[in-house]
């Protein structure tokens, strides 16, 4: 029977951000936001929760995001890059016809699409008043998945309708938790344990008037892609150099061999993937939120993500610094004449001033993977399988003698 859980692991050192671990680390010229995390985006709200059976067979879980409060009646302009298509991301096709994020964002396993497709319908049903057999909006769902199959047994279907509800009836300004939660529960980065990060930049601006003005942007992460030596945190080869020293202590227990000869097998056959959920108040339109969504393959890269055949690398882009009116056509409501145009007034930011928010999106997807990272903990899950965390005193130790 599954049961919500709180995600404790079973790692010896204890767990923290990289900020934490390495202070002085050199993490891009943008600072960031108070709480570095997507919350830091006024207005956007995020809910995490894992599921777990007695016997350790099912460990998973859903992150809920509502890019702001108003969702429903007004959207947010968004856009789409997908680095590596072998994922799914529900509502993609809308998104890219229309330029227009009007739904909760969902990421979960990649079993639980449907449970949580519903889920948002249902949450919708409920959140606003609508009486059986009455509706007549239009809302396309968006959800977006990694496989969590290794560490979860995903044929139990533990997700359920209900775990959406609750997660978007709970959402919070607060600091995103962090490694083994919500849909990363069960998730492997770099053949660490991996699961979910965030973090956030603040950009120097100005505003329509020319006056200063700061704009945020917020980087959320369900990190479940990569092979160990590939990992690098700020140009140090991390990742190979605990690669050699796990192959040389492997030669010496044939349990530990034995091990990571599976995992290697399991993850050269299918690799895992990437979500990758970008949110700022800087105005931007439709394409340039695409252009933003292709800028977090280089944080990805600097950490050592591929994109290989296999793993569903989909980015997804929003802004709220406009609100857009939706909903706004139905049988009761006419508020706009579907056959006279009508323009609305948005702010837009200039294409030639927007290389900060390039720089910020990178940074804080790279720092996102690394809080995954350093914050998710060794998990023992489906069939015995288990999956260490990095570890972060060695990770320290390689960083001093490099920096």
């Amino acid at each position: 029977m599954a049961s919500t859980g709180s995600g404790i692991g079973t790692s010896k050192e204890p767990r923290m951000r990289l900020r934490d671990l390495l202070p002085n680390l050199h993490l891009g010229y943008w600072e960031p936001g108070p709480l570095n995390s997507i919350t830091d985006v006024p207005g956007v709200l995020v809910h995490t929760q894992e599921i777990f059976a007695d016997d350790g067979a099912v460990n998973t879980g859903v992150t809920s995001i509502l890019p702001r409060k108003n969702w429903f009646y007004n959207a947010c302009h968004a856009g789409i890059f997908s680095f590596n298509g072998s994922g799914e991301m529900t509502g993609s096709h809308w998104i890219n016809e229309t330029g227009l994020l009007h739904s909760p964002i969902i990421i979960t396993n990649s079993f639980s699409v449907g449970a949580a497709y519903q889920g948002i319908y249902e949450y919708t049903i409920k959140s606003q008043g609508v009486a059986k057999g009455e509706v007549d909006w239009f809302l396309l769902p968006v959800v977006a998945e990694t496989f969590d199959g290794y560490l979860n047994d995903l044929t139990q279907f533990v997700v359920k309708p209900e775990h959406i509800i609750k997660g978007l009836e709970n959402v919070s300004s607060d600091r995103v938790r962090e490694g083994n939660v919500g849909g990363g529960t069960g998730m492997i980065c770099h053949y660490f344990k991996g699961g979910t990060g965030s973090s956030s930049r603040i950009v120097e601006g100005f505003d329509n008037k020319g006056q200063p003005k700061t704009y945020t942007v917020g980087v959320l992460v369900q990190a479940n892609y990569g092979r160990p030596q590939h990992l690098r945190i700020s140009g140090v080869p991390v990742g190979r150099i605990l690669a050699q020293e796990a192959d040389e202590a492997a030669e010496s227990n044939p349990a530990i061999k034995m091990a990571r000869q599976a995992l290697e097998k399991e993850k050269n056959r299918k690799d895992g993937s990437i979500i990758v959920i970008i949110a700022t108040d800087a105005p931007l339109h439709p394409s340039q939120l695409q252009r933003l969504a292709k800028r977090a393959t280089v944080g990805l890269s600097k950490v050592g993500g591929y994109g290989h055949n296999p793993s569903g690398d989909v980015f997804l882009a929003f802004s709220t610094g406009n609100e857009i009116p939706v909903q706004s056509i139905s049988m009761e409501r006419k508020a706009v004449d579907p056959f006279k145009p009508t323009p609305v007034t948005i702010d837009v930011i200039d294409d030639s001033s927007i290389n900060g928010i390039f720089e910020a999106v990178a940074d804080a997807t790279e720092e996102a993977i690394y809080n995954t990272l350093c914050m998710a903990e060794t998990m023992v899950g489906n069939k015995g399988h288990t999956i260490e965390a990095l570890p972060l005193q060695k990770v320290k130790d390689i960083m001093e003698r490099y920096t």
